[in-house]
């Protein structure tokens, strides 16, 4: 992006230099010269270089100006370096001229040095963007090419944003992004693009009329402008605001993203996705999507080799399945096995997470869907990988079990895979999300089993076992664990295995830990004063649950 390549043409005009010049200005022009044929060994930016071109530009001269104009436009054309006040100041004059070869040539030299990162605070410092401004709004093709590149490289320093945002320039941006000119169209949209990386610039973009530009743009034929336009837009939907504004009226943008997810371009098929992604953040997106056929692309792009075409289609998929009437059209449209196949992704944390998130949301509120991730395969490939993967991935996957175990059909198929060996390590996991998580499953695969076999096998191992994970978490601090293990150890005494039973009566740390939460926990502990009301709430039905446990086994004695 960046400055028009027609912008320097006819550098070698004849006449440029009418006679009454002043005899500096000679001088000037016979040094230039003389620089000009040595200018590889030529630092221009410095110097007697830099005071010959400084004086052609701030000459009464319009054709030594254009000369000026010519020449600082050729030399930053190929070296563009951190320049100072002393070099801009003379391409900011020459910015302000009425010749329009002048204009062209000062602003293309400006957006070659703009490329630098120093250079682009210092233009915007000394003024560069008013007469930029002006430049977009000039009738001549070229001068608003090279004037929005210009912008647009300015744009890509997040101190320049705010600036841009606030000097008006949005509007006229907006207007040349419907240029007949690709040029011109290319750098606007790229420099509106530019302005959509914070809050307040998206909010302005908004204000100057830019959302129905991009949307009308999206069936540009230039892969670049569907580029910038679908990035842009992609950046606007992330506010709960604008994704309302446009649904309220870009009634297209669905359908057109959705095509784009086809494209020749793999950035934009990415960014298609990606901009369904963050409007699937909303409900009514979540439903447009699926009943506007986006499911088969995002399909064929998750089955893709490269990577960010992977993570863009995976996370969309995500967010759409968190809509319950999705989660069957979503299965049935084949997901599931590439789904799977992704918690191996090892290359991409975000991308198993992404899966496993997915997986879990499409098991969330149906016994048909639970059944189908099970027979699909996902509680094999979870038990092979969960002790292996990385702390995010580990919450996402013993969140997925958990949500597979409150299926009573499903219990016993879980522990014949071994649910229970991987569950019990991971309730010691360095990570609180990991360890309730997993607690929370082995609680639902508690409840109402008819064979607890599974249970009593894993008793004193791995990682000490069922006894050591309900130990721990009796006697923790954190009242949502022991609401977890107490609430666990009456499941396993209504199923009332008489061996398992045993082993919990037996227990030289469980019974204990049990009558202690009887008494309740003590009202001075920090822990309870930092919650609050919900801390006294679980406190109550924890010791109601501990009352609970000892009255079951001292029935169980009795009935023995």
């Amino acid at each position: 992006m960046g400055a028009c390549s027609s912008c320097c043409a006819d550098r070698n005009r004849s006449g440029l230099y009418e006679p009454l010049l002043q005899e500096n200005e000679r001088e000037a022009v016979a040094d230039l010269l003389q620089y000009l044929e040595n200018r590889t060994e030529t630092n221009f930016f410095e110097g007697d270089p830099l005071r010959a071109l400084s004086t052609l530009a701030f000459s009464d001269n319009v054709d030594l100006q254009r000369s000026a104009a010519l020449a600082f436009a050729e030399i930053t054309e190929k070296d563009v370096r951190a320049v100072d006040r002393d070099t801009l100041e003379p391409v900011l004059f020459l910015l302000q001229s009425h010749d329009v070869e002048v204009q062209r040539a000062a602003s293309a030299a400006l957006g070659n040095l703009a490329v630098n990162t120093e250079n682009k605070l210092l233009i915007v410092k000394l003024g560069g963007l008013e007469p930029l401004i002006r430049q977009m709004l000039s009738p001549n093709v070229e001068v608003q090419c090279n004037a929005v590149g210009c912008i647009t490289n300015l744009a890509t320093h997040d101190e320049n944003k705010t600036k841009i945002a606030k000097s008006g320039a949005l509007v006229p941006l907006t207007r040349l992004a419907r240029s007949k000119d690709m040029r011109v169209q290319r750098n606007a949209t790229g420099a509106l693009l530019n302005m959509t990386h914070s809050d307040e610039n998206r909010q302005q973009l908004v204000n100057a009329g830019a959302i129905p530009v991009l949307v009308s743009l999206l069936s540009s034929p230039d892969t670049d402008v569907q580029y910038y336009c679908t990035t842009a837009l992609s950046n606007i939907a992330v506010d709960a605001a604008n994704r309302k504004k446009l649904a309220q009226t870009e009634t297209k943008l669905v359908n057109s993203l959705i095509g784009l997810m086809d494209s020749t371009s793999l950035k934009v098929e990415c960014q298609a996705a990606l901009a369904l992604r963050n409007l699937a953040s909303d409900e009514k997106y979540q439903l447009e999507i699926v009943r506007s056929r986006g499911l088969t692309p995002l399909l064929r792009l998750l089955q893709s080799t490269f990577l960010p075409l992977i993570l863009s289609s995976v996370a969309c998929i995500r967010n759409i399945s968190i809509h319950p009437l999705n989660e069957s059209p979503i299965i049935d449209a084949g997901f599931l096995d590439p789904l799977i196949e992704l918690l191996a992704y090892d290359e991409n944390e975000e991308i198993q997470c992404h899966a496993i998130s997915t997986l879990r949301n499409l098991a969330a509120s149906s016994e048909r869907n639970k059944k189908a991730i099970v027979e699909a395969g996902a509680v094999e490939r979870v038990c092979a990988l969960v002790l292996n993967v990385p702390l995010s991935v580990q919450s996402e996957m013993t969140a997925c079990v958990a949500v597979l175990a409150l299926s009573d059909d499903l219990k016993p198929r879980l522990l014949q895979l071994g649910a229970l060996d991987v569950l019990i390590p991971l309730t010691d996991s360095s990570s609180v999300e990991v360890q309730g998580n997993s607690a929370a499953a082995i609680g639902n695969l508690s409840s109402k089993v008819e064979d607890y076999q599974p249970f009593i096998s894993v008793w004193d191992a791995p990682s000490g076992g069922l006894h050591g994970y309900l130990s721990r978490f009796l006697e923790s601090v954190d009242t949502t664990f022991q609401h977890i293990a107490i609430w666990t150890i009456v499941q396993f005494l209504e199923g009332r295995d008489s061996e398992l039973i045993d082993l919990i009566t037996r227990s030289p740390e469980i019974i204990p830990a049990v009558r202690q939460l009887t008494q309740g926990l003590d009202s001075t502990s920090p822990h309870q004063q930092a919650d609050g009301d919900n801390m006294m709430n679980d406190e109550s039905e924890i010791v109601g649950l501990a009352k609970r446990v000892i009255h079951m086994l001292s029935q169980t004695e009795k009935d023995y």
